[in-house]
């Protein structure tokens, strides 16, 4: 009993000077990413390959946001990523990727500006910078890391602790069977949500369509900060 114990304040006092390490990484994330100006954060599998249509899709979305002016945030890595980088750079505009530190995975794509690519090692403090500098979520397929990231934002701008931003999902085939889950089981089901809630969200199918939501959503809203 005695060991556990020792062995118990040991982690205690191990977590707490982890916090700085976390400040460490909330400051140097702030500071970089406040420099670059208005973006759009991608979501995606890394795991979708270039020959893949979606690969295609975020490529052509992304570069459609690059000469609208935004820039476009990725997680850093390969597939949806990789695409997401290719394609800001194609339209000539900022590329960022908000690497993490994963056990056998993930280097960054080489379609990152050398001067945003972040590293990270707490998924929690990454997802901040993906929402916080965002100006609007382009989500591809993906799993659960795409959709913890969804979810993640749709619930901040549910609650208001974000300001309202366009939430985009290019793939009809693949998202209407979550959506019609989120109307059915959520909302009629169990009324979960309100059925406000599901204005949230757009589903699209083309590159074209993503980027004209976004477009339409600040002819009526201002570029600000989220919090």
């Amino acid at each position: 009993m005695n060991k556990v114990i020792k062995d118990w304040n040991d982690i205690k006092i191990n977590d707490s000077w982890a916090i700085f390490k976390i400040i460490a990484e909330f400051v140097e994330g702030y500071e970089r990413m406040a420099r670059i100006g208005p973006c759009i954060s991608v979501f995606g599998s890394a795991r979708t390959k270039p020959d893949n249509k979606y690969y295609k899709l975020g490529v052509e979305v992304s570069k459609l946001l690059a000469e609208g002016g935004y820039g476009v945030i990725t997680g850093g890595g390969p597939g949806i990523m990789e695409a997401g980088n290719k394609g800001a750079q194609d339209g000539g505009g900022k590329s960022v990727g908000l690497n993490i530190d994963l056990p056998f995975e993930q280097n960054h794509n080489p379609y990152i500006d050398p001067e945003h690519n972040l590293e990270f090692d707490y998924f929690f403090v990454r997802k901040v910078m993906f929402v916080k500098y965002a100006q609007g979520f382009v989500v591809l397929p993906g799993g659960f890391g795409t959709l913890d990231e969804l979810f993640e934002a749709l619930t901040l701008i549910q609650t208001k602790k974000i300001n309202k931003r366009p939430v985009v999902l290019i793939g009809v085939d693949y998202w209407t069977g979550l959506m019609s889950w989120i109307k059915t089981a959520m909302l009629e089901m169990e009324s979960n949500i309100s059925e406000l809630d599901l204005d949230l969200i757009k589903i699209v199918d083309t590159a074209q369509e993503a980027y004209d939501a976004v477009d339409e959503f600040y002819k009526s809203h201002d570029l600000s900060p989220n919090f």
